[in-house]
């Protein structure tokens, strides 16, 4: 596979290689870097900090997707610095030209050995490889029918943020059990949607904190960080129309429970 800094390069964009940085944009509590993207606002996003982070001349901003995958968002290069309130500071930055057909497309493989967003340029750079270029830009497709849903908490997000219709219109005619799965150790949490607007209103509490304000994700999330939420995948399982009594949902619910061994090997508390 051949770099993203050679194959940039290669494509005749140009960045100064003895003075730029990776920015390893990840999401926080406060914070969903994909969804700027999607939105428009990821220079406006990228452009606060709360230190001198783009102490350089060039960024070269990539968003992760999932573990070991980023997606490629632009390269920029950094006019200024305006320093804000108390250990807050704004950068003034432009887009470099010819990579409106590159960015949102190429995927990066890389696999993070520090904590740190920002990197010098020259130390993970033979790190950073192109695994894929997708044919269009990254988005969020139509619903895929009701025995296809599995996604991660990055696609669950985005069609919350965009308020996709045709996700809307079929989670929201549904109700049913529904299976949240730790990506990264496997556990698995088994959950009923019975309210108003069905699978939608309840995945919807996901999207915005991660744990459903279910008690045992509660506890996984303050153990080991709010960003850990983006390990997580949701699949529907069974589906029920709004005129199943709620007796039967919890019932199914509870069968699924004891085929997943959820309670004992999950996060299900009861």
């Amino acid at each position: 596979m051949i770099t993203l800094v050679n194959f940039l390069e290669a494509v005749n964009i140009s960045i100064n290689r003895s003075d730029y940085k990776f920015h390893l944009a990840m999401p926080s509590e406060n914070s969903s870097p994909i969804l700027e993207y999607h939105n428009g606002t990821f220079e406006k996003y990228q452009a606060l900090q709360n230190k001198r982070n783009f102490q350089c001349e060039h960024i070269i901003s990539l968003i992760t997707l999932s573990e070991n995958r980023w997606l490629f968002v632009g390269v920029f290069k950094v006019l200024g610095i305006e320093p804000r309130d108390e250990n807050k500071f704004k950068y003034t930055s432009e887009l470099l030209k010819d990579q409106d057909d590159l960015i949102g497309r190429i995927i990066i493989e890389y696999k993070r050995t520090s904590r740190s967003s920002y990197r010098i340029g020259r130390t993970i750079e033979d790190q950073c490889l192109i695994s894929e270029v997708l044919p269009k830009k990254l988005t969020i497709g139509q619903y895929p029918g009701n025995n296809e849903v599995c996604i991660s908490y990055h696609d669950l997000n985005l069609i919350f943020s965009q308020n996709e219709p045709t996700w809307f219109g079929a989670l929201s005619s549904i109700k049913g059990i529904y299976l949240i799965t730790d990506t990264k150790n496997g556990k698995k949490y088994v959950g009923k949607a019975d309210g108003k607007d069905g699978i939608w209103q309840r995945w919807k509490q996901y999207s915005k904190n991660g744990h459903g304000d279910n008690t045992e994700l509660k506890a996984v999330l303050y153990d080991k960080g709010i960003d850990y939420k983006s390990n997580f995948q949701f699949t529907l399982i069974e589906i029920a129309d709004f005129q199943t009594p709620d007796l039967k949902i919890n019932e199914r619910e509870i069968f699924w429970k004891k085929a997943f061994r959820s309670k004992d090997f999950g996060y299900n508390g009861n």
